[in-house]
């Protein structure tokens, strides 16, 4: 039987406000030429579909797409809830789709309840274990004394062996699971799963299975031969620097006989550049950057004006804009010392210092002086004598 390992399509995510439906679309469509060119027998999906506990219609609509092509591909799908999945929603009508081969594991009833499928061998038992939210999840397991996630994950995996312990001998097994397992590598773009300062469960936890196929973590890894984060299949963090993929599992009747990766196609590449504005508007190297999603950091020794509009000019994708002029700024004071002994004027004059490195104009002064006075601020002269 042979496998596609996927999780965290985060289906209506926006990338620093940009709409990315297109380019999980496309994405998506290559998962499914995967599953017709490598002739794979089920997709597992490990959970977070959506980015969202309420998606879109739109993101709806591109989710449902990417199922119905996979499926008609030729795969059997297994799907499990992440943490920004609702779980509830996700697993609507699960009865009904399991029917034409959408096999959803959404709640703790069903955890040691497997999608049983076949091959030559024998049987193959596919468990989904939906992201368990600790406090939830140890009273609806029946454990009230487990802790954290550790504790509902390892009651859990006691339903799976036990499950798996009665089947037919030579039953292969393989877990689906979303959560933060020791030794792997997050990214700017998870949301933490932490509960008391906690979020990392040890990997033994899933020992017994032949293979588990992890979600949560948006980078592709290798924890064990047997245990793994495929990733997300797009980027959605500039820290997201390893190039996406899957992994092709394959397993025989002794179990597990081999993990492939296969990279994914970029739809726009990301790219980190800092310079002065002049010199990025102007110095051909860059012309390179155009067709990125571009993050920016500007090292003007003054705040440009209009800053992300003149760079779109040359970098349409650009997305993400700091600035951080050269030299660094000086050590910030605390409220108390910025104020004291300044005037209205003065507090205000420096606040606009701080922001872009230069004072303000004498038409900004006149500026700041109406507004103060506008204010009710009688005296903008009036001291601070905190």
């Amino acid at each position: 039987m042979r496998l596609l390992h996927t999780s965290d399509w985060h289906v209506g995510r926006t990338f620093h406000g940009t709409d990315l439906l297109a380019d999980q679309d496309a994405v998506l469509r290559h998962l499914a030429e995967l599953v017709e060119q490598l002739s794979v027998d089920v997709v597992l999906v490990a959970g977070d579909v959506y980015d969202r506990a309420v998606p879109s219609a739109e993101a709806v609509r591109v989710a449902t797409a990417a199922l119905r092509r996979l499926r008609e591909a030729g795969a059997q799908l297994v799907i499990t809830s992440g943490n920004h999945d609702s779980a509830a929603r996700l697993g609507a009508f699960a009865d009904f789709a399991e029917a034409g081969g959408l096999h959803l594991r959404t709640t703790v009833d069903a955890i040691d309840r497997p999608v049983l499928l076949e091959d030559e061998h024998g049987p193959v038992a596919l468990y989904g274990i939906p992201y368990l939210e600790p406090d939830p999840a140890r009273h609806a397991l029946g454990v009230p004394e487990a802790k954290g996630h550790t504790g509902v994950l390892t009651e859990a995996m006691r339903r799976v062996k036990e499950d798996l312990a009665e089947r037919e001998p030579g039953t292969r097994s393989v877990v689906l699971a979303h959560a933060f397992v020791a030794g792997g590598v997050g990214s700017d773009s998870e949301r933490t799963i932490a509960v008391g300062g906690v979020e990392q469960v040890p990997g033994s936890v899933f020992d017994g299975v032949d293979y588990v196929a992890l979600g949560h973590l948006h980078g592709p890894q290798r924890l064990a031969e047997h245990l793994r984060y495929s990733g997300s299949p797009l980027a959605y963090s500039f820290s997201e620097t390893s190039r996406k993929s899957v992994w092709i599992v394959d397993l025989d009747a002794q179990g597990l006989a081999g993990v492939d990766r296969v990279e994914l196609p970029v739809p726009r590449e990301l790219a980190t550049v800092r310079g002065r504005l002049d010199e990025l508007l102007e110095d051909p190297e860059y012309g390179k950057l155009s067709g990125c999603y571009l993050s920016v950091t500007l090292t003007d020794p003054v705040r440009p004006v209009d800053a992300m509009r003149r760079l779109r000019t040359r970098f349409p994708h650009a997305v993400h804009l700091e600035w951080q002029p050269e030299g660094g700024a000086g050590a910030a004071l605390r409220y108390s010392e910025a104020v004291r002994g300044r005037t209205d004027l003065e507090i205000a004059e420096a606040f606009i210092a701080d922001c872009r490195g230069s004072e303000p104009t004498e038409r900004e002064r006149d500026l700041l002086v109406a507004a103060l006075e506008a204010a009710g601020r009688a005296n903008p002269e009036r001291k601070d004598v905190r």
